[in-house]
């Protein structure tokens, strides 16, 4: 399996009801995508996306 993206987790700011701001993370959206030739991509959900709509327009 081959990892295609080149997106990293998010540093972003978590803040509850109390207003104590604390910094978390967000993960990136992992999904497995399988290619014309049959070899499965480790990719964004995001970036799958454009993939599709572009091999679309190809064909």
């Amino acid at each position: 399996m081959k990892k295609v993206t080149t997106k990293k987790t998010r540093s972003v700011n978590n803040r509850p009801n109390c207003l104590k701001i604390t910094k978390g993370t967000q993960k990136v959206n992992f999904t497995t995508v399988t290619d014309k030739d049959g070899n499965k991509i480790k990719t964004s959900v995001r970036e799958a996306r454009t993939m599709k709509k572009n091999n679309k327009k190809d064909a």
